[in-house]
C-alpha cells in the first residue's frame, strides 16, 4: 500500500508541475509549450542487454499558438481529469474519457482517436503509463490457462481471492485491465504465449498446460498492454521462460513478436514496463514450412513492404542476423503460413508431433 501510495503521489506532482509551469509561462506573458519525445523508430536504440527499445532523445515541442488553443485546452482539461482519478483512487475507459470531454463545450473532442491521441502525448510528456494516471483501454487483456494461480484481491473488502488457471473448465482467466496489484504462484515451467485464439483454444481443451506443465496465454493478435504487463510480471516474478508461438507471417513476426519482447516505437516512454526480453520465438519459422511441409499463402504486397522496412529501419532485426536470414528466406520463399496449418496432418499434429519437437530442439528458435 505504501508502494501505491507513493507512486499516486508522485503522478499527481507530475501533474501540478506541468500545469504549473504552463500556467507561469502564460503569467509571464511568454509563450507556453510542453515537450514530448517523439515517439518513432527512428528515435529508438536497441541493446540486448537493456531488453527493449529506449529512446534516444529526440523531443518535439508544442506551443500554445492560435492554432493550438483547443489542443492545449483538451490536453489541460484531460490533466485534470486523470488528476481526479489519481486522487480518488478510480479509473475510466479510454471511451468514457471520450464522453466526459461533451461536457467542456468548445473543448470537447468530435472523435474518440482525437482523445487517444492526448492521452498518449499526456503519458509522453508525465514519462508515465496511462494505467497510472487512470485510463484503460476496452478490451480484454488476453486468456490464460494452466498451472497457475492468480492471487487477486476484492476491491471492496480487500479480501484475497486465489485464482486456479486450471479450474475454468472449457474456459480460461481473463486478464483483467489492471495487473499491477496481481501476485502468483506457480511450478510451471514455462509461459506459452500463441497469437491466435483457434490455437490457444485447441492447446487448452486437450490440456496441453497439463500434460507439459505450462502456462498457456493467448494474446490474440498484437497483445494488449494488460497482456504484455502480465506477461512481464509472471516472468519477473516467477522466473520463468516465455516462448512466443504465432503465425509465420511478417505481422506475427514484427508487429506481435517484436513488440511483446522489446516493445514499439510509439510506446518507446514506457517500453520498460511492458516488454518481456527473455521472451524466446519457437514458431512458426520459414523453415518450418520446409521442415513439416506445411500448406501456405503467398506473401502479399504489404507483406513484402513490411519486410523490408523491417529489415531497413527495425533496430531489432538490425541486431539479429537471425531474423535477417529469416525474413530473406521468406521473401525468397514468397510464402506465409498459419498456426492452423499443422491440421493438414491432422488436428493435434501440432500437440503430438510439432511442440514438442520444437521445444526439444532450441537451434530451430529465434531470437
Amino acid at each position: 500500500m505504501a508502494r501505491e501510495s507513493k507512486q499516486k503521489n508522485e503522478v499527481i506532482d507530475k501533474i501540478n508541475n506541468l500545469a504549473t509551469n504552463i500556467y507561469s509561462s502564460i503569467k509571464k506573458k511568454e509563450t507556453p509549450q510542453v515537450d514530448m519525445p517523439i515517439r518513432a523508430l527512428q528515435n529508438v536504440k536497441y541493446d540486448e542487454k537493456v531488453g527493449y527499445f529506449e529512446l534516444i532523445g529526440k523531443r518535439k515541442a508544442r506551443s500554445l499558438t492560435a492554432s493550438t488553443v483547443k489542443t492545449f485546452a483538451q490536453t489541460l482539461l484531460m490533466m485534470n481529469e486523470a488528476k481526479k482519478l489519481v486522487s480518488s483512487d478510480d479509473s475510466a475507459t479510454k471511451r468514457e474519457i471520450y464522453y466526459v470531454s461533451k461536457n467542456w463545450e468548445e473543448a470537447r473532442f468530435l472523435e474518440q482517436p482525437e482523445s487517444d491521441a492526448i492521452m498518449d502525448d499526456i503519458e509522453a510528456m508525465l514519462e508515465v503509463n496511462r494505467e497510472q494516471i487512470g485510463f484503460f483501454p476496452e478490451e480484454k487483456g488476453g486468456a490464460v490457462a494452466g498451472e497457475l494461480v492468480v492471487i487477486d484481491k476484492d476491491k471492496e473488502t480487500g479480501e484475497i481471492l486465489e485464482i486456479d488457471c486450471t479450474k475454468f473448465g472449457s474456459g480460461a482467466y481473463s486478464v483483467p485491465s489492471s495487473v499491477e496489484h496481481l501476485k502468483f504462484k506457480t511450478k510451471a515451467k514455462f509461459v506459452l504465449a500463441i497469437e491466435t485464439s483457434g490455437a490457444f483454444e485447441r492447446l487448452n481443451n486437450h490440456k496441453y498446460w497439463k500434460k507439459t506443465n505450462c502456462i498457456l496465454i493467448a494474446m490474440g493478435g498484437v497483445p494488449t498492454r494488460a497482456c504484455r504487463r502480465f506477461i512481464r510480471k509472471l516472468a519477473d516474478e516467477m522466473n520463468i521462460p516465455v516462448y512466443v508461438f504465432t503465425d509465420g507471417d511478417p505481422y506475427g513476426y514484427l508487429n506481435i513478436y517484436r513488440t511483446l519482447k522489446v516493445g514499439s516505437g510509439n510506446s518507446a516512454h514506457i517500453n520498460q514496463y511492458f516488454c518481456v526480453p527473455n521472451a524466446q520465438f519457437i514458431g512458426v519459422t520459414p523453415q518450418d514450412i520446409i521442415d513439416f511441409n506445411l500448406p501456405t499463402h503467398p506473401l502479399k504486397d504489404i507483406d513484402v513492404k513490411r519486410i523490408k522496412d523491417g529489415i531497413k529501419n527495425d533496430p531489432f532485426v538490425q541486431h539479429y542476423k537471425e531474423w535477417q536470414k529469416a525474413l530473406d528466406q521468406m521473401t525468397s520463399m514468397k510464402k506465409r503460413v498459419e498456426q492452423q496449418a499443422f491440421a493438414k496432418h491432422g488436428l493435434n499434429y501440432v500437440i503430438d508431433v510439432y511442440l514438442p519437437e520444437k521445444l526439444k530442439n532450441k537451434k530451430t528458435w529465434l531470437p
